[in-house]
C-alpha cells in the first residue's frame, strides 16, 4: 500500500504514469471546470472524475483547490506570454508593428475564451491568487517591452504624435479584445449583434488596429 503523500508506484507490468502528462491533463480539465462554474463552484471531486487520475493525486501534484486554480492561471497567462515572446516585429515599420501586436492579442483572446472567463473570475476575487503567485509576479509581459520599443521608434521617426505610456496602450488593446469575447452574449442580447460572428471577424480585427494607429498618429492641439 502506498502512502497518501506519494503517488502510486508502477505495477508489475512496468507501466509508469507520465507525471508531466498527468499534470497537463489535470490542468486541462481544471481550466474547463473553473471557467465553467467559477472558483467557488468548482469541486476537486468533479475535476478528478473527468480525468484518468484521482482526487488524491490532484492534491499530491497541486496541494489543494486554491493551488490548483493558481496553477491554472499561471499556465493560462504563460500561453499568451510565450506568444508575445515569439512575436517578431523588428523588421516592420512602427505602424505595421503596433498593428501586428494588436492582432496578436485579438487572435489569442478569440482562440482562448476560457482565458477570458478565468481572468473575469480572478477579478471577482480581486486578483488574490495572482498576487500570491511568485511565478506570475515574475512573468511580466513581453508585450510591454515590444510596445516601448515600437513607441520609441514611432516617435523618433515622427509617425507617432501621442506621448502614451506602454501600459496604457496595452490596456487599450486588451480592453477591446477582452470585451469582444467576454461581453458577446450581453452585447448580442441588447444590440442584436454577435461580436464574434466569423463573417465580421476581419472587420473587428482591422477596426482594432485602425483605432490604435489613429490614436497614436492623431494631430494634437497645442494645449
Amino acid at each position: 500500500m502506498t502512502s497518501v503523500d506519494e503517488p502510486a508506484r508502477p505495477h508489475g507490468n512496468g507501466r509508469l504514469r507520465d507525471a508531466a502528462r498527468t499534470r497537463a491533463e489535470i490542468l486541462d480539465v481544471a481550466t474547463q471546470e473553473f471557467a465553467r462554474v467559477g472558483y467557488a463552484g468548482a469541486r476537486v471531486d468533479d475535476i478528478a472524475a473527468r480525468t484518468s487520475t484521482t482526487k488524491r493525486m490532484i492534491y499530491y501534484y497541486f496541494g489543494g483547490k486554491e493551488q490548483l486554480f493558481t496553477a491554472v492561471l499561471e499556465r493560462a497567462y504563460g500561453v499568451i506570454r510565450e506568444a508575445e515572446q515569439r512575436l517578431d516585429v523588428e523588421h516592420l515599420d512602427p505602424v505595421a508593428a503596433i498593428r501586428r501586436l494588436a492582432e496578436l492579442t485579438f487572435d489569442h483572446h478569440e482562440r482562448h475564451p476560457d482565458f477570458i472567463r478565468l481572468v473575469s473570475i480572478e477579478n471577482i476575487h480581486e486578483a488574490e491568487h495572482i498576487a500570491a503567485s511568485e511565478k506570475l509576479g515574475r512573468i511580466g509581459s513581453p508585450a510591454l517591452d515590444v510596445i516601448r520599443r515600437i513607441l520609441a521608434s514611432g516617435r523618433e521617426s515622427g509617425l507617432f504624435t501621442a506621448d502614451v505610456d506602454a501600459v496604457d496602450l496595452h490596456a487599450l488593446i486588451s480592453s477591446f479584445c477582452f470585451f469582444r469575447v467576454a461581453n458577446r452574449h450581453t452585447f448580442g442580447a441588447l444590440f442584436g449583434r454577435d461580436l464574434v460572428d466569423p463573417d465580421r471577424r476581419e472587420h473587428y480585427r482591422t477596426m482594432l488596429g485602425d483605432m490604435v494607429i489613429a490614436y497614436l498618429t492623431a494631430e494634437r492641439s497645442a494645449d
